[in-house]
């Protein structure tokens, strides 16, 4: 693997955890003590020193562990803040709200980024606006690296490649079908929800931003794409599907890496993203058609149990086809809920895989998403330590 050069960024942390003290930024410095422990340079980040000192001994970390207080809205803490890291990991959200400051500073300073966004209008208006500072500082922002959109991102790439080597080339139909998953929801995601319903009330014209798979391609727009939104029997997985929450997310950062990497698997690919059901939608009740439903009543700070998140799982299949007939089906699992248990392994993964494996020289700085900035590299970091895997189906 590539590793940093010295003299490209001489910094205190290879990476800092901004929001160590919320639900999910807790969950990432606890696998990052249990998992990396002293074997690289990390600090944790928040509004409050003592809240940051309370998850240091809640988690077990080393007493000296370093704590960086700073404040969202204070413009000097944040740019402090990050010019003392090479990546940072951020899950103060939700994004549009508590998110512009801190991206910004990055993109400015030349620092690596990563986030758990689920917001699809925000990336689109941080695409447009910071990808010219983010190219020039050499900063590497990249969005959505956990649930949304890892599995989905990294899978279609690794179809791709096995594709390419089995058949000879790329498949420019693909079905992502969530097969078989447990999990839920936190008081955070249903914050972002609302953030987002809430922009759309405000600013209607967003709506097409969450709409339109290709928002975060300027200048590009591919073919029609699936209607990911109508139940039906799909013939080519053998059952039932339905609409995936998930889905306006994730098919947005399939196109963009493939518009990233110079359309590696065509200009004319076609994506879409829905959940498998057991029977006929419209026999079905509520919680089977949607599994993955949010408890609205949940508020920030709240999530899974330990035992909930070690309960949970996820089976999610990529179904890749052409007009001859060829076809070729690969499989991404997880072991843990994937919102949060394994959400937390992953953010934490693909902020030390910019740090450690991927040479400033090989992507340059811009908005990047993890398929066209960390590819093989990442899915090796995550076989390896965060319980994924990734496998072909005969």
């Amino acid at each position: 693997m590539d590793t940093i050069k010295e003299t490209e960024m001489v910094r205190e942390f290879d990476i800092l955890i901004y929001g160590a003290t919320g639900f999910t930024g807790k969950l990432v410095a606890e696998y990052v003590v249990e998992q990396y422990g002293k074997n690289i340079k990390w600090g944790m980040a928040g509004r409050s020193k003592n809240k940051l000192e309370a998850v240091r001994d809640a988690i077990g970390a080393p007493a000296d562990t370093p704590l960086v207080v700073c404040d969202s809205d204070n413009d000097a803490e944040v740019a402090a803040m990050v010019a003392q890291t090479k990546v940072l990991i951020t899950t103060v959200g939700p994004y549009q709200l508590y998110g512009d400051k801190v991206i910004v500073a990055c993109a400015n300073a030349g620092t690596d980024y990563v986030d758990l966004c689920g917001e699809p209008n925000w990336i689109a208006n941080q695409v447009i606006g910071l990808d010219d500072a983010a190219k020039k500082s050499g900063a590497r922002i990249v969005f959505s690296c956990g649930f949304d959109s890892i599995p989905t991102d990294l899978g279609v790439f690794y179809l791709q490649e096995q594709a390419k080597a089995r058949l000879g080339h790329v498949l420019p139909r693909i079905r992502g079908r969530v097969r078989d998953m447990q999990g839920s929801a936190s008081g955070g995601t249903v914050a972002s929800g609302a953030a987002t319903t809430a922009a759309v009330q405000k600013d209607p014209s967003i709506m097409g931003l969450l709409i339109s798979p290709f928002a975060q391609t300027p200048g590009f727009e591919g073919p029609a794409q699936p209607d990911g939104n109508t139940p039906y029997y799909d013939e080519a997985v053998g059952s039932w599907v339905g609409p995936f929450m998930m889905a306006m997310i994730n098919t947005k950062a399939v196109h963009r890496s493939n518009y990233l990497m110079q359309h590696p698997w065509g200009e004319d690919l076609q994506y879409d993203e829905m959940i498998m059901l057991s029977g006929d939608p419209a026999t079905a009740d509520a919680a089977a058609v949607d599994p993955f439903a949010m408890d609205a009543s949940l508020k920030p700070g709240d999530g899974p149990s330990l035992e909930e998140r070690n309960a949970g799982y996820y089976d999610i299949i990529f179904a890749g086809s052409n007009d001859a007939g060829e076809k070729l089906q690969a499989c991404v699992k997880g072991d843990m809920d994937p919102g949060y248990g394994s959400t937390s392994k992953m953010l934490a993964e693909s902020a030390i895989c910019l740090a450690l494996d991927i040479s400033k020289d090989r992507t340059g700085g811009g908005c990047w998403t993890t398929a066209s900035s960390m590819g093989p590299e990442l899915i090796s970091r995550l076989e390896a330590h965060a319980g994924l895997s990734f496998s072909i189906e005969d």
